[in-house]
């Protein structure tokens, strides 16, 4: 009957108070990572904008730059026997301005892309100016999703609409 108590180890009153002391703290956990990002410093409904013009020297670098050497993009002699009718700027480019303004101006320095879904439903040519625009529609802790389009000024065509998932820089303690 000795033999059967030794098989279960014996459990110290030392060894209970530190195992419930980690169990509270555990339990906590969720509580305090709430808190800790409580203060992000956008709301749903915030709104940002930027515009640009990109030039052809602007998709020759971007080309040179990713080796997205596409003649749709470059030659004009190509890309007017296509459906375009002239070279068109990469898609990507476009997407460029969302991360710049998501980057540089709503939610700021710090957030970071997650992941995206975005569609191009008409092209932008060399020279039409753009405006990229992006508003908060949900904020759960540090994760934003924000609606993401981009337009041209003159003509209203949208070039460039979606969703982004980023993560929301704390706002800076005062």
């Amino acid at each position: 009957m000795l033999r059967e108590l030794k098989m279960f180890p014996v459990i110290s009153s030392r060894h209970l108070w530190w195992t419930g002391l980690q169990r509270r703290i555990c339990l906590n956990q969720p509580e305090l990572s709430r808190q800790r990002f409580q203060h992000v410093h956008i709301r749903v409904g915030d709104r940002a904008e930027l515009s640009r013009a990109f030039t052809q020297r602007d998709v020759v670098t971007f080309s040179e730059l990713t080796g997205d050497v596409n003649p749709l993009h470059l030659n004009e002699d190509f890309a007017k026997h296509t459906k375009f009718g002239k070279t068109i700027v990469h898609g990507v480019l476009i997407n460029g301005l969302i991360s710049a303004l998501l980057g540089t101006k709503m939610p700021g320095p710090g957030c970071v892309f997650l992941s995206q879904e975005i569609k191009f439903p008409a092209p932008l040519y060399v020279g039409e100016v753009v405006l990229a625009s992006a508003e908060v529609k949900k904020l759960k802790r540090f994760i934003a999703i924000i609606a993401v389009s981009c337009f041209v000024v003159e003509s209203k065509k949208t070039v460039m609409e979606g969703w982004v998932k980023v993560m929301v820089p704390e706002a800076p303690k005062s």
